[in-house]
């Protein structure tokens, strides 16, 4: 069924689901083991615990959530790498995560958004660097160097480098990433997720053209961030 509902000027980047239950893998056993306990307090006729559990099952699945994602076909777009809103566009100085200066554009995710994470754009994985670190809010400017973070150095064909940063938040304690140095990634496609509250930092060209403020709302994969020179 790949490719049969695809939008004019999107495409799938990965094998499409169309499933009824769309839910990220490390989900699923979090999902079970909620939905037993669940089970086994219904059977023995506990109400109270019961009806927690299935209220807290439920949030489970629904934080777990991993639609399908379609992704527009220009391949100098940038694509947001996560659901949530953007807290800052600008020129600054890169830093560890990039040689100079560079266009940041940080996405924060609250506990009600998709947290799955896409990648920004198709490219070659270079290096990954995890830093352990603290769990302060992640809309707070500081997050970006304090908190436990994991940042994917990738180069796309035509040699243009950007970086994405995974920021752990006040209470996320999980950053899940599938990937490894030397991965061919493509555009949109899942690689990874953070529990509970979080932020993205991509950093970009200093040429690339920024296509969101402060305040816009963005979903993983299909919205555009910028476009590289």
């Amino acid at each position: 069924m790949e490719g049969d509902r695809e939008p004019a000027g999107y495409d799938w980047p990965e094998k499409t689901r169309f499933t009824t239950l769309l839910v990220a893998r490390e989900g699923l056993p979090i999902l079970a083991l909620g939905a037993f306990v669940t089970a086994v307090f219904a059977l023995l006729e506990f109400e109270i615990p019961a009806l927690i559990g299935l209220a807290a099952t439920g949030f489970v699945g629904f934080f777990f959530r991993d639609p399908d994602r379609v992704v527009p076909r220009a391949e100098k777009e940038v694509v947001s790498p996560a659901d949530g809103k953007v807290l800052l566009t600008g020129i600054v100085d890169g830093g560890p995560y990039y040689d100079g200066r560079c266009l940041k554009i940080s996405v924060f995710m609250s506990i009600f958004n998709v947290h799955v994470n896409r990648n920004p754009a198709s490219a070659t994985v270079r290096r990954i660097e995890y830093h352990p670190g603290r769990f302060f809010n992640a809309s707070l400017d500081k997050a970006s160097a304090d908190n436990e973070r994991n940042a994917i150095f990738l180069e796309t064909e035509d040699g243009h480098r950007l970086t994405t940063v995974q920021i752990a938040g006040l209470v996320a304690r999980r950053i899940i990433c599938r990937l490894q140095p030397g991965d061919k990634v493509r555009r949109g496609a899942r690689f990874g997720l953070i529990c509970f509250g979080s932020r993205l930092d991509v950093y970009l060209p200093p040429e690339a053209v920024a296509a969101v403020k402060p305040g816009d709302k963005v979903r993983a994969g299909t919205s555009v961030l910028g476009t590289l020179p």
